[in-house]
Parts: C-alpha cells; structure tokens; sequence
C-alpha cells in the first residue's frame, strides 16, 4: 500500500470499515474520546505503517474515508482521553484496539501484560500491545443467496453440536476439513445427520473468541467458546483456509441437505472480563455505553454473566451492535436463527427483567429478525434470573424443568408422575399463560453444559478433576444414575441397563410434545469420562470418537426409529395445548390395569410407572407410550379398542415387531414402550 492517501471526513453509516469506490470509510463509536486514531498496517501486520486521525461528528461516531484503500487492508484504532476507572473511563492511546464492527482479523492475540491499562497496577501503561493484538481486517462478503429450508417448528429436530468436536476425528473426512466448519457440511457428516433425522444443526458459540488467562495459565483452552472478543467474525480456528466465506458455504451445502443452521450467540459479555480486564474493543471505546456498571459507583462492574462483566443492553449503541450483528449473521452468512446465551440479560433494565425490554421489540419488528427461529436460555445469575416462561411470543425458551423431570423419572425418584405428565405434554403451566404453546418449549435431557447422555447413566458424582478447579466447577445436581458402578465397568449386565436407560430417555424426549433437541453424541453414547464442565477440554475428552462401531451404532438406529415414529403423527406438530373437547385430538392417561387414571392414582407417591394415549380423530390413529422406571415388571392390561389392536411400535428392550399384541403385557423393569393402532377411539371403561 502506498503511504501517499487522500484523506475525507468520511460518513457515520455503517459503522466498521465499508469499501467505497477506490477507498474505505470507517466509522467507530467513542463519544467521550478526546481523540481518536485509525493505524494502517502492513500485510504483515506487524508494522504500523500509517497513524491517521480521525473526525468527531454528531452523535459520538469518529469518521475518515481513505484512498486509496481496498479490501485486504489492515487496521485498528487507538482511542485518546481520561484514563480513571473510578470513573469507568479507560482511555489509552497506547492500545490497539479491535473495531467492535471488523468483519474480518488478521493475525492471533496473544495474552501479556501489554493489553492491560494499567501496569504494574496504578500505573497508567504506556507499552505498545499492537504486537499481541489480531488486526482488523477490511473484509465485505455479499449477501447470502442460498434457499432456506424454513422448517416450521412442528417439524424441527435441534442437534446441538461443536464444530471442532464432531468432526475432528472423523476418518472419512479429508484432514484438513476435520473439526472445521466445512467438516460439517462435508457429505459423509451431512449423512449422519439425516440419518438421525435432524432438521437443525445448533452451534456452540462460533463468533471470534479467545481463551480467558487463567486458563491458559494452566495449559487449557477454552473450548465451548462462551468469551467473544467479536461478534462479527467467524471463529477463525474453525476455517481451512482463513477465508470468511467459507462459513457461507458451510451453510449453504446444510441448507441443500434441508437443514437449517442456529448459532449459539453471547451477547451478554465479552471477552474483557472484569474492571481489571484487557483493553481490547469496546472499553476502550466506550466502557460506559456497552458496558453495566454500579449505579454512582462506575468502577465497578454488574456481574449478572459471572464472567466479570455485563453487556448494557439498554445502551441504544450498545443495541444497535446487537441487533446489527444479528442481521448480519442472517443476511450475509445465512444463518436461520439464534439460541441466546444468559438470554435473561438481554431483556433485563435496572427494574429487573422485561419481557418488554427494547430489545425484545426492536427484535419483534425488525423485518429480518422476526421471521428467524429465536431459543432463549431463560435464566442468568443476576437477580430475578430465573425467567422459564417469561419471555414473548415467538421465542421459544431452553426447558430445564423438562430436563431435570425426565432424569429423576428414570432415576426413580418418587412423586414425579404428575410433574412428568406436564412436562411430556409441552408444559402447559410454563407457556400457555401468555398464549404460547407446547411448541415454544426446547425439550431436552443432556446439553454441552453438564453430563452427556451415557455419563448421566454412568456417573452419580461429576469427576471435573482435569479442570483445573480441584473438582468444585459444574453441577453437583445433576440426578443421574450409575446403573450400580461409577464409571466404565465391563459388567454386561450394567452396559446393557445403561443402554436401555439412554433408550428410554431418548424414547421420552423424543415422544414429548414441544421441539426436541440433541446434544452432539448422543447417538453413540459419548462420554467424557464423568466431566460435567468439560468447557476446557479441547481434547479427547470432548470430541465425538468416530470408531467403526459409532457408524451403526443402536442409538443411532433408535434416534432414526423414534424420529419416523413422531413424523406420522401430527399431534407432535399442533401449536396448541390439547384440553378435553379438543375435536381433533385426545390425550388419556392409564392405570397399568388399562382403567382412566383417578386423583387418587396420581398422588400414589410410589407410583413409577406412566401410561398414556394419544389419539388424532382426524385419521383415526392413536399412539400408547407406556414407561416403566421401576425396578420391578408389571403386567399391564393395555386399554381397549372400539375397532382395531395395538401394534408395537418400539421398546427400549427388543427390537421392533409390528405384530398385533395381546391386550395384557409384561412391561419390564425400567423399559419404555409404544404401540399403535388405526383405530375411531379408545374405549374407556
């Protein structure tokens, strides 16, 4: 690049960096800035060739159009001013700063001391952290031009996944594309998924991240990839060839299999941490505007995220990068939708949780945003956290009441038939308050976040060990069940219960009314020996095993059963909460002597067992799922027909037969079963 440039104030729309003819405009929002620079650098980007001031216009936006300058330019900014904490300012030229609306860096960050404002602590730092920071890199991508699948809810099926452990050790994958984005569009993985039956492939956080210090202090790395330090910019460690566009055609070959893409966003802190954190983007911007800071005390931070700071959502700037950063991800990457991380926060103000908040509206009317699948997790740790069945129609929210039910039915515990029987029918007492229905509800029993599917059968006590943390990170609630012994163990016996203990909790999830959702090895009974925070495990630990026997492994043949099952019966797809007089569809609930469930039956605490029908008037098809947690069989009288038999369908314990059955059945010990029949009704006595 020549060092000879014009120079123009610029314009203030759109922020970041935008190619203009044979130039680039920048424009950065600092209002209490007394200065601010933008430093060109080289192709190298180690020398800071250029140091050019730019211009303050109304509304805080600093602006400065150069050229000539293209695509592939280098850059950052170095923001002038008071540098007081006490007052939550922190400016220091000395700094290089990441523009918070980069599409694109160039080069790794490195921790040192160097990004700090102060050091040694009370000493405003005058060292040059250029040299550890990543660049901004001058990047525009066209829009996304690919067909969207478009799945309505009904019919949605969410496969929660890493991008990096998928496919990292998968043999059929080129080596180069293993553990990277286009590895998951790759045919072989693309495969998998369709054999599961997944509409959906839910992402763990795939913005632009880095490891915190302290784990890195300690030989780890931050794996889930909750520390965004961009929310513009894919996560470059998951690109083959360091090009952005290669998430767009990750993206567009899922969309040509029929499968739609949501992205695991944090948006409620960043990778700053704490008042003692590293100057890196936004506080060296404006601390105050993005971030949360203690009324009449701007030193400190609120802490709603545990992560040190909190994003200040009711900062129009602050929203503004939210929201731009959304439609982004869907316009130009193509992505379908959006699972929120701590969503609570996004809807909090200094009252407490809104589920009016100007986030929640501005999202409700933005022509782009409100036609995409919006998930909430619904709690944070602030105060009022805890907000399941708060949030507006159309979000669908993380449902842990279903999770944590689901386990202590199979766990055995006692008591729970009726909280269960809310739960598989879409919990009602949760969402139909505020005219939401059973479909706003994200079922699901295992999530990244604590025990995988076979470690919840495995282990009683989590084994975070490896973290670093002296065993006390994670969950300690986790009601699992170790089917007799902790751990691997080579009793048949107990392998064959914990298989038929996955099964039966796949068949509830998967028979559930509500959206239901996998975690990523689920189907090939994927362990991390115990670990219930594995968040740093960048390991084996975490990655999915690609052995010869995951291929056809019997939980993936089952997902693929149940999943065909759920399809030919529309009542999994109704939006709306199934009451008595309903004129298309039925839900009765049995005793195991095939009689209508009484009060008194639903309070008998003892009671492990649940037996209930399905019925569409329409095509005359009825669904009986039957599931036993006990440690005893039962001989059960399955209800009457008026015209017809039952068929079963599946059981956790043999393999399928679509022969009639007998109308009396042994249902064995900690078993689920399904039958079907063509039927006008059931006959109740």
């Amino acid at each position: 690049m020549s060092h000879s440039v014009a120079l123009e104030t610029g314009v203030t729309m759109p922020l970041g960096a935008s190619v203009q003819g044979d130039g680039v405009n920048f424009a950065v929002y600092a209002p209490q800035a007394h200065s601010l620079s933008l430093c060109l650098f080289d192709s190298s980007g180690h020398s800071e060739i250029l140091t050019l001031p730019m211009r303050m216009n109304e509304g805080g936006v600093w602006t400065l159009r150069v050229s000539p300058l293209k695509a592939g330019a280098l850059y950052g900014f170095r923001a002038d001013g008071d540098y007081s904490p006490q007052k939550g300012l922190f400016f220091n030229p000395h700094k290089l700063l990441l523009d918070p609306y980069a599409r694109d860096i160039y080069g790794e960050f490195t921790w040192s001391e160097r990004h700090y404002g102060q050091m040694p602590v009370g000493t405003l730092s005058t060292v040059n952290n250029a040299i550890d920071m990543p660049k901004s890199r001058v990047r525009e991508l066209a829009l996304y031009k690919g067909t969207k699948p478009q799945h309505s809810w009904g019919k949605t099926v969410i496969y929660e996944c890493h991008v990096k452990g998928a496919t990292c050790r998968h043999p059929d994958i080129p080596k180069a594309l293993q553990g990277k984005f286009l590895g998951l569009s790759h045919p072989r993985f693309i495969e998998h998924l369709r054999t599961l039956g997944i509409t959906c492939l839910e992402l763990l956080p795939i913005h632009a991240f880095i490891s915190e210090q302290f784990l890195t202090a300690k030989g780890l790395q931050n794996y889930w990839g909750y520390n965004t330090l961009n929310f513009f910019i894919p996560h470059k460690d998951y690109l083959v060839d360091d090009d952005i566009s290669e998430f767009q055609e990750m993206v567009a070959e899922l969309h040509k299999a029929d499968i739609e893409v949501i992205l695991d966003v944090v948006y409620n802190h960043t990778a700053e941490a704490g008042t003692d954190g590293p100057l890196l983007s936004l506080r060296g911007l404006d601390n105050l505007g993005y971030y949360r800071t203690v009324a009449d005390k701007p030193q400190y931070y609120i802490n709603d995220t545990g992560c040190g700071n909190t994003l200040n959502i009711d900062s129009p700037r602050a929203l503004q990068l939210v929201l731009d950063s959304l439609r982004y991800w869907v316009e130009v990457m193509g992505v379908d939708g959006f699972r929120f991380d701590l969503a609570t926060i996004l809807g909090r103000n200094p009252n407490g949780f809104n589920h009016a908040h100007a986030f929640m509206q501005a999202v409700n009317q933005d022509p782009v945003l409100n036609k995409v699948k919006l998930i909430a997790e619904p709690w944070d740790i602030g105060p009022g956290g805890y907000q399941l069945g708060a949030f507006p129609a159309p979000w669908r929210e993380w449902n842990d009441k279903y999770r944590d039910t689901v386990r202590r039915f199979w766990k055995q515990e006692q008591g729970v038939i009726g909280e269960l029987a809310k739960r598989l029918h879409g919990s009602f007492d949760l969402f139909e308050h505020n005219l939401r229905g059973p479909l706003n509800s994200i079922n699901f029993i295992t999530s990244h976040d604590g025990f995988t599917l076979a470690d919840l059968v495995s282990y009683e006590q989590k084994h975070n060990e490896a973290n670093g943390e002296q065993n006390r990170d994670g969950h300690s609630a986790n009601h699992s069940f170790n089917c007799g012994v902790e751990g691997y163990t080579s009793d048949q016996a107990i392998s064959k219960l914990r298989l038929q203990q996955q099964k039966n909790m796949l068949l509830t999830l998967l028979l559930s009314k509500g959206v239901p959702m996998l975690s990523l090895g689920s189907e090939m009974a994927h362990s991390q020996g115990g670990n219930n925070n594995a968040y740093c495990q960048n390991n084996r630990t975490s990655w999915l095993a690609w052995k010869e026997s995951q291929f056809n492994h019997p939980l993936t043949r089952f997902i693929d059963d149940v999943l065909r099952l759920r399809k030919q019966f529309s009542i999994f797809q109704h939006p709306f909460f199934v009451h008595d007089g309903d004129p298309r569809y039925a839900v009765a609930w049995f005793t195991e002597s095939g009689t209508d469930m009484q009060q008194d039956d639903w309070h008998q605490s003892d009671r492990q067992f649940l037996m209930y029908s399905l019925t569409d008037k329409h095509t005359k098809q009825a669904l009986l799922i039957i599931l036993n947690a006990g440690s005893l069989p039962i001989t059960c009288q399955l209800p009457r027909l008026s015209s017809g038999q039952w068929s079963l369908a599946l059981t956790s314990i043999h393999s399928v037969s679509t022969a009639n059955v007998d109308t009396e059945q042994q249902i064995a010990a900690m078993s689920s079963w399904v039958f079907t029949a063509d039927s006008e009704d059931l006959s109740h006595d």
